[in-house]
Formats: structure tokens, C-alpha cells, sequence
């Protein structure tokens, strides 16, 4: 029997949708990237403000937010299909726009209408992803995504770096262009009849389907386990992101190259991590991984707090990002075994709005914080908010079984009719 990497890799022959799913992800993910460095370049460029680099970031993640809050039906009420191809080329006709953008204005809201766009694709790939593969090579395909997914952060950001060094912004966003519209071409493979809408009973009305969303994840035991998880570990990702260049540079000394060391090592440990995510999932139960992957991002970033220096800080942080990894397939794996077909893509939306909207809070909190404490003090607390994660994760999930090896789904989820 084939178990983990071996297992994930002959999904690509096995399941042909995955495969064209998993090739658009990869090619669209590495353009993002590309595109994400020349997006900070230009607005830098022009107008030398730490305060617009903000709002294009603030641009990046807030309308996830809103979709969240808002939007969340419309991934429930289409073909998931159609919806991340429509996403693909919105995003196509926003990046030949921004070759013709004059100003960071411009650029700002060309850039936050792509953020739609992928806050609609991402949970309808998700919640569409069991149409794709047998329940037994779920926790594989999850792997598999999301271990290329931070692939795609490293290598996109090293060629975009290259990329408009060499050139111009302009170079990238066309490069990116291109990529979105071969991943809807390659989404267009995927049979119609692989991915179809849900079936969508009536629910009392828009706000009633939007309600309907927050209510199961409060009243599913399975998805409340992630929904305050990863909240949590939110904040403690906002404390990290903010504070990992004064450790490098401030407690450590090694200025910008110890920096890029510190996310080189943790990004490599979310690739290894989300890689062998289901061959650990095939042998422990969903709690024994979820909550032990949370306390290896807890030991990680405690870890690097108290790190000599850069060599043994990089270590930590790549066990913590290994934790990390392990963690995000467990949560997309909870979620579409809690979560029934026709509130799927809610369950996801719902979750990833607050999740972003504690992110956006934490990093701005971080900032003034990790000015009057230190780097290593952030860290600290860092590690103290993912070890409640891990704690609130491993009991909230226990008696759950093995996910990856039985299918077993888990608690019935609740209807949330109202």
C-alpha cells in the first residue's frame, strides 16, 4: 500500500480533475508570487510610504474578510468549478490592467479587486476538493495542495525577485496574467459533472444562508476545534510576521541575512510538514496529529525566543513551520468531513474571515508591542498562544479516529437552518 509522497504523487494519474486542479494551483500560485514582490516594488517605488505598502497588504487579505461575512452563499450556490475559473479570469483582466495603472491608488485597488478574486477560489477549491478524489485519498490530496501551495511562496517569490531586478513590475504582471488564464484553461479540463453545484435548498433568504454558516461552525464540535485553534494561532502568526525581522537584526545581529534565513527555514518546514501530513494522519488519530503539530509550532517559535543565535533560531522555526504545515491539512481536512456539501464552502469562507480579520488586529497590536518588549518577548507570547491552540485542538477533536485511514467523518454536522 502506498503511503505518504509515493501516495500523493499517483493521485496525478489516478484522479485526472485533481491532477488539472493541482496543476492550476501550481501555475497560478507561482505567478501570485511573482506578482506579490513587483505589487510591493511599484507601490514602493512610487511613492516611498510605509503607509501605502500597508494598504496594499491591507488590500491583499481584507476581502477575505468580507467575503467571509458577506459572500460566503455564493461558493455554496454555484459550481465550485465555474467559480474558481470566473476568479481566474478576473484576476487575468486585473493584472493586464495594472501594466496600465498610474498611480498607487490604482495599483491598491486593482490589487484588493485579485484579493476578491482569490477569496473566492480558495475555499471553493477546498470545499469542491472531495468531488475530486475518493474519501480515502482526501487527507493525500490535501497534502499534496497545500505542500505546493508553500512551494509556490518560495520559489514565486525568488523568481519574482529576479524578475524585477532584471526588468520592471510590468514584466511580472503579465507573466501573471498568463498564469491565471492557463489555470483556468487547465480548470476546463475538470468534467462538469466532477464538481457540480450543491444541491441548495431554501434557507429563509440570503442573510438566513449567510447565518446558516456561522452557525455550524458554533454548533459542530468538529469545526468550532478549528475555528478557535486557529484563531489563536492567528495571533501568534501576527506576533512572528511582525517581530522576525527585529529578532534577526536587533537580538540576533545578523541583519537582513538572517532574516531571509529565518523565512527560508520556516517555509521549508511548512513544505516537509504539509508533505507528510497524511502519512502521519494514516497513523495516529486526527487528534493526536492536530494537537502535536500545534505544539511543534508552540516549541518552535518558544524555541527561537531563546536562541543563541541565527543557526539555532533558523532549527526552531523550521520544526515550527513543519508543525504549521501538518497543522493547515488537518484544518481543511476537519473542515470538509464536519462541514456537509451544501455549507461546505460557508464552513471554509466563515472560518478564513475571522482568521484574517485577528491576523489583520494581531500584526497591528504587534507592531507597538514588539517596539516596547522586544522581539523575544513577542515570540514568547507567540508560543504561548499556540500552545492553547494545540491544548483547545487536541481535546476538542478527540474521538475522532484516524481520518486518514478509515474516512471516518466524524461528528454528524449540525444542520444550521437558522
Amino acid at each position: 500500500m502506498l503511503t505518504g509522497p509515493r501516495r500523493q504523487l499517483s493521485l496525478l494519474d489516478r484522479a485526472p480533475g485533481f491532477r488539472a486542479l493541482f496543476l492550476a494551483t501550481t501555475v497560478s500560485g507561482i505567478g501570485t508570487w511573482l506578482a506579490v514582490i513587483a505589487l510591493t516594488v511599484d507601490v514602493y517605488d512610487r511613492t516611498h510610504s510605509a503607509e501605502w505598502v500597508s494598504a496594499l497588504l491591507i488590500a491583499d487579505f481584507l476581502p477575505a474578510v468580507v467575503i467571509g461575512l458577506a459572500f460566503g452563499p455564493i461558493v455554496d450556490r454555484f459550481s465550485r468549478r465555474r467559480l474558481m475559473i470566473g476568479s481566474d479570469l478576473v484576476s487575468v483582466g486585473v493584472f493586464v490592467a495594472l501594466s496600465f495603472a498610474s498611480s498607487a491608488g490604482q495599483i491598491v485597488a486593482l490589487a484588493a479587486v485579485a484579493g476578491f478574486a482569490t477569496g473566492f477560489f480558495r475555499p471553493a477549491t477546498y470545499a469542491g476538493l472531495p468531488d475530486l478524489v475518493d474519501e480515502a485519498d482526501l487527507p493525500a490530496a490535501n497534502s499534496l495542495l497545500r505542500s505546493t501551495t508553500h512551494l509556490t511562496v518560495v520559489v514565486g517569490s525568488a523568481i519574482g525577485g529576479a524578475v524585477v531586478a532584471a526588468s520592471s513590475p510590468d514584466v511580472s504582471y503579465a507573466i501573471n496574467a498568463v498564469s491565471f488564464a492557463g489555470s483556468a484553461l487547465l480548470l476546463t479540463t475538470i468534467p462538469s459533472n466532477r464538481m457540480p453545484a450543491p444541491e441548495h435548498p431554501s434557507e429563509g433568504g440570503y442573510l438566513a444562508e449567510v447565518r446558516a454558516g456561522f452557525a455550524l461552525v458554533f454548533r459542530s464540535r468538529t469545526l468550532l476545534a478549528v475555528f478557535i485553534s486557529w484563531n489563536l494561532v492567528m495571533l501568534a502568526n501576527a506576533g512572528v510576521n511582525v517581530s522576525e525581522i527585529f529578532l534577526a537584526r536587533v537580538s540576533l545581529g545578523t541583519g537582513s541575512f538572517g532574516y531571509g534565513l529565518l523565512w527560508a527555514g520556516s517555509g521549508a518546514g511548512q513544505v516537509v510538514g504539509a508533505l507528510y501530513a497524511s502519512a502521519w494522519l494514516e497513523r495516529r488519530s486526527i487528534s493526536a496529529v492536530y494537537g502535536a503539530a500545534l505544539a511543534l509550532m508552540s516549541f518552535g517559535a518558544l524555541a527561537a525566543a531563546l536562541s543563541l543565535n541565527v543557526w539555532v533560531a533558523v532549527a526552531a522555526l523550521t520544526i515550527g513551520g513543519a508543525g504549521n504545515g501538518v497543522a493547515i491539512v488537518c484544518n481543511s481536512l476537519l473542515i470538509q468531513r464536519g462541514a456537509p456539501d451544501r455549507l461546505r464552502g460557508r464552513a471554509f469562507t466563515t472560518i478564513m474571515s475571522v482568521n484574517y480579520a485577528l491576523l489583520g488586529l494581531g500584526m497591528a497590536l504587534a507592531g507597538p508591542i514588539t517596539a516596547a518588549v522586544g522581539a523575544r518577548w513577542i515570540f514568547g507570547l507567540a508560543s504561548f498562544f499556540a500552545g492553547v491552540a494545540a491544548v483547545v485542538g487536541r481535546v476538542m477533536t478527540k474521538g475522532l479516529g484516524r481520518l486518514g485511514a478509515s474516512g471516518h467523518r466524524g461528528e454528524p454536522a449540525a444542520s444550521a437552518t437558522s
